[in-house]
């Protein structure tokens, strides 16, 4: 086996010296590498290293060029492609659709990546390397593995594997795909056999399909039906997504005029020991030394520390129970404890763990004894069971193992909490207030509307009323007092604007005030965006009203309702929701009668009563 190197190669030179002549994989990524186990590219190539197959990378190739694609030359067993951390085009654009002016995942925040990098660098790939296997996968190939809508071009696409020349798709998190391809690959089996591995897609062509017997399969409406028929893609989505789960789920095949796609069901999860293995490979924890330029999103993730992978929150807007599932998996202590240790020994270690966390970091620990054989229950959710054990006692054994560390001052939560999920006694929210809240503790309510809470799977409000009036007790005679980050989010289908000024009013009231506001953007295969598209719940196919266009700018705006630039969009929102009342100069207004000439309007609580510090 071969002894992993400081970093993966990059160049032929680098991998001279490490005693290779030819790659058995070249990892192509639309992100800069960055040898951090927050990147995909980094864990995926530690993990192929580590199962004895040389890897080499090619970071943001110029995509208008052929030279940076034969850089490592052609791999011994396959090519994998992914556009990175990000979907392209959520990193491109923002949610109104205007272009982003850099890129969080680029040397200097430059612009280095194309437009749906996946397809672009998978054309490139196949046509300089035609008879080479194309494995793509990551965010991106990932959520658009089935025909989708794409919110970018306001139309439904194909699934990806119809459009890029590519053998398979890996979706979810990819450890155990990525091995066993090449490991079959490598033993001599043609791509075309590579049709039974767990967590991948293939096509086969029409004519072998309608040979075969679709016993055993969910098929689902073909592309065609679903583009023209907005019934037929909510029930389309409802049937893959009820087939998410590694146990219980089955193949899932959708034809498309040229090619078939079939689903395998999703892989397992790795158990424990396996998951630290992958999580304490020697990542070096920095930017390729190739790059003078800083990697912005390196630095929020540096010193953090992922403790578990999934969630059962199953939010509307979320797309995770089609990328990382349901089931939680949780790492050892012992293996936390000892990926901090060493990042206690790097030089430019301060003494703080920027975060200990997952997609919900309160749900680490947490298990379900049905999990392993029976899978999640497809007739609830998991974060509404009374029976799901909720003790927190193993996040808190964690944390309290990591505060003992020499060379550790503080260790954070960055990632959040799931206020919901926060056990009634005092002792857990006392503890991460006191040792692990710097000034601020985010949380995600999203909305107090009880429809639109409703629509986007979220708790009532009153859940987090009782949650923010234990954490205020919590900051009676502090000297120095914490504040709630509420994510807000604006746009919502099932949003109107009465909604939002209720919203609004909510704010007002409780001084939470936030620039954390998020307008609606409709990703590939989450719930909402099955909404959004058809105006149809997906699950028993009501109806569901769905703000567009402008009524969206008005409802991002009244959530900034002092911002004098959103002036007349708050008034026309009042107006649209018949609230004109809270036009005016009363202490519950939110705007005054008039536009102000400069500053802040005045309406609504003092300054004095409601400064939140800005993250």
């Amino acid at each position: 086996m071969r002894a992993q190197p400081a970093f993966l190669p990059m160049t032929m030179e680098e991998a001279g010296r490490l005693g290779i002549d030819r790659f058995d994989i070249i990892l192509i990524s639309g992100d800069a590498y960055v040898d951090h186990p927050s990147f995909g590219t980094a864990l995926l190539g530690r993990v192929l290293w580590d199962a004895g197959y040389s890897v080499g990378v090619i970071a943001q190739p110029d995509w208008r060029s052929d030279d940076d694609f034969r850089r490592l030359g052609e791999p011994r067993l396959f090519f994998s492609i992914s556009a990175g951390n990000v979907d392209s085009l959520v990193n491109a654009f923002t949610p109104n659709l205007k272009r982003r002016s850099s890129d969080a995942y680029s040397p200097g925040g430059r612009l280095l990546r194309p437009d749906r990098a996946t397809l672009v660098y998978t054309d490139r790939v196949h046509a300089l390397f035609p008879k080479t296997p194309v494995v793509i996968g990551g965010i991106e190939a990932s959520l658009r593995r089935f025909a989708h809508y794409d919110y970018w071009s306001d139309s439904v696409r194909q699934a990806i594997l119809a459009d890029a020349p590519a053998d398979l798709l890996v979706f979810g998190m990819g450890e155990r795909q990525v091995v066993a391809i090449a490991g079959r690959l490598a033993a001599g089996e043609a791509t075309g056999t590579l049709t039974d591995i767990p967590g991948t897609a293939y096509r086969i062509d029409l004519k072998t399909w309608r040979s075969m017997d679709p016993a055993g399969y969910v098929v689902l409406p073909g592309y065609a039906e679903v583009k023209e028929d907005r019934y037929a893609y909510a029930k389309a989505f409802a049937l893959h997504y009820n087939e998410q789960d590694p146990l219980r789920g089955r193949p899932v095949v959708q034809p498309h005029p040229k090619t078939v796609v079939i689903q395998n069901p999703p892989a397992m999860p790795l158990p424990g020991p396996e998951l630290d293995r992958v999580y304490e490979l020697p990542y070096a924890r920095r930017a390729h030394p190739s790059y003078t330029e800083p990697i912005p999103a390196l630095e929020p993730v540096r010193f953090s520390v992922v403790s578990h992978r999934g969630c059962f929150g199953a939010c509307s807007f979320c797309a995770l129970t089609h990328h990382q599932g349901r089931i939680i998996q949780s790492r050892s202590i012992d293996s936390i404890v000892r990926e901090v240790e060493r990042m206690a020994r790097m030089p430019e270690f301060a003494g703080v763990v920027q975060d200990v966390g997952g997609p919900t970091a309160n749900m680490y620990g947490i298990h379900c004894g049905r999990w392993e054989t029976a899978g999640t229950c497809p007739d609830r959710r998991c974060i509404d069971c009374p029976t799901l054990g909720r003790s927190h006692e193993e996040q808190l054994r964690l944390l309290r193992r990591l505060r003992e560390i020499p060379g550790v001052k503080r260790v954070f939560i960055a990632s959040g909490i799931r206020y919901d999920l926060v056990p009634a006694e005092e002792e857990y929210l006392a503890e991460v207030c006191e040792r692990h809240v710097s000034g601020h503790l985010k949380v995600a309510p999203e909305h107090v509307s009880e429809r639109v809470c409703t629509c986007m799977g979220k708790p009532p409000h009153e859940a987090f009323d009782a949650f923010r009036e234990r954490f205020e007790a919590l900051q009676q005679g502090k000297k120095k007092r914490q504040y709630l980050v509420p994510y807000l989010m604006s746009g919502h289908p099932g949003c109107r604007m009465e909604d939002m000024v209720e919203l609004a009013e909510y704010v007002r009231d409780t001084g939470l005030y936030t620039e954390q506001v998020q307008d609606f953007t409709p990703t590939p295969m989450s719930i909402s965006t099955t909404i959004y598209h058809t105006g149809l719940d997906p699950f028993t196919l009501e109806e569901v009203y769905v703000p567009k266009d402008r009524e969206k700018r008005v409802q991002r705006a009244l959530m900034h309702y002092r911002d004098p630039e959103n002036y007349a969009l708050v008034c026309e929102g009042l107006r649209t929701a018949g609230r004109e009342n809270l036009i005016g100069s009363a202490w519950k207004c939110l705007v005054p009668a008039r536009p102000r000439s400069g500053g802040a309007t005045r309406a609504g609580p003092s300054p004095r009563q409601t400064r939140r510090p800005k993250r």
